[in-house]
């Protein structure tokens, strides 16, 4: 992208060009189709209160509605991840969408997808959101798109059945709905949090089941109404928090927040780290009885916790210990290698379990795609498949290969 110095004074096609030129250099624009609809639709008009250099820049978010806390619970995403959503999705011409979480701004480059020929529907929960998402629309010249006021749990069932499903938020779980209002040979593509950690999975029929195509890391503001995740949060201490989707997982706060007071032992594993989202996919579906521990910049930067938990960290958890993962350099592992941090009296045993999975992925799976993620919907059986998480519409079992 250009600098921003001159940003009065450039025309917002000019900045279009240029957010397109840079999403195709770093692969998140592929297709020819893909690339045009980013070229036509006019983002500064969903993001109408923007700088043009924010509201074309590849990786910020602009933020819509907050809530009463003052965090972002609506906002348009960022255009790289739009485009590799968009890319997963691979929209035809003559298409029927539907959209889950509306901002406007994706549903027009979808309606450039399917032109005249195909539909766009898209629904949200929030009044105002769908409200603003209908007047820019509007104003940018996508009246064709179809906006709806509901829960995004229930889909839009009048129009289906749907060739695509986009969701734009971040979905704990696949309800039936969704699947129901899939056509035969339908795609959905969905940023499914599963212990704490969300990828964009472009998911295909497998029978009654599901099965990935592919999928890439991403990061949304959190579904609301009925498909709200039920995640467990603690605050151990200022600045250091954990959390947990899985209730089978003991969470026990005051002990483990008097463990990161014991003596901090480190062990290294000998194997390279490389691929930090592919390998925490692995660390998060593979703990024995995982959390996600978060660490504010203060506490990093006193040397208690290490900075691999500022934007949250694979933890391996027991009533009283805690163990999570870390790296230092060495040129012997390729640059850097995965090491392990505990602190507790069962500190050692939890970190002897996590060294043995930062082996055997280093070994087995250190590649993009190793990975088969497959949604099996409804109840829970006794006996889960080998690396399976249970939710409340179904189970996700993932392998590697």
């Amino acid at each position: 992208m250009t600098s921003n110095d001159d940003s009065t004074v450039r025309e917002p096609a000019v900045w279009r060009a240029d957010m397109v030129r840079a999403l195709r250099d770093q692969d998140a624009i592929v297709s020819e189709r893909v690339s045009a609809a980013f070229a036509s639709v006019p983002r500064h008009r969903f993001a109408p209160d923007a700088p043009l250099e924010v509201a074309y820049d590849l990786h910020r978010t602009v933020p819509v509605k907050k809530d009463e806390h003052g965090q972002d619970i609506s906002v348009m995403s960022a255009a790289h991840l739009q485009a590799v959503m968009l890319e997963q999705a691979d929209i035809a011409p003559g298409m029927k969408v539907l959209e889950i979480g509306s901002g406007g701004y994706n549903a027009a480059l979808i309606q450039e997808l399917v032109g005249n020929e195909g539909m766009v529907t898209t629904v949200d929960i929030d009044r105002d959101i769908v409200d603003r998402a209908r007047q820019c629309l509007d104003h940018a010249g996508y009246d064709l798109v179809k906006t709806v006021l509901s829960d995004g749990e229930a889909g839009v069932p009048g129009g289906a059945p749907y060739d695509r499903i986009i969701v734009t938020v971040a979905a704990w779980d696949i309800p039936p709905s969704w699947i129901s209002q899939l056509g035969e040979a339908g795609r959905l593509v969905v940023p499914l949090t599963v212990r704490g950690t969300t990828r964009s999975i472009a998911f295909d029929r497998d029978g009654e089941d599901l099965v990935s195509r592919s999928y890439r890391l991403a990061r949304f503001v959190p579904m609301q109404g009925e498909g709200a995740s039920k995640e467990r949060k603690a605050l151990l201490r200022e600045g250091v928090a954990v959390q947990t989707d899985d209730a089978r997982v003991p969470f026990h706060a005051k002990a483990l927040n008097s463990a990161l007071d014991t003596a901090r032992r480190e062990f290294w594993s000998g194997a390279a780290y490389d691929l930090p989202d592919e390998l925490e996919l692995y660390l998060s579906l593979n703990l024995s009885s995982p959390a996600r521990l978060h660490a504010s910049k203060d506490v990093v930067d006193s040397g208690l916790v290490e900075a691999s938990a500022l934007l949250g960290v694979p933890a391996l958890i027991s009533e009283d210990s805690i163990a999570y993962r870390t790296r230092r350099e060495n040129e012997d592992t390729g640059g850097f290698e995965s090491g392990v941090v505990a602190h507790g009296p069962q500190g050692e045993a939890l970190a002897d379990e996590y060294l043995k999975l930062l082996r055997c992925w280093a070994q087995n799976h250190r590649r993009r795609g190793a990975a088969t993620i497959r949604f099996l919907p409804g109840p829970a059986s006794s006996s889960l498949p080998e690396n399976s998480v249970p939710k409340r519409h179904g189970v996700v079992a993932v392998s590697w290969h």
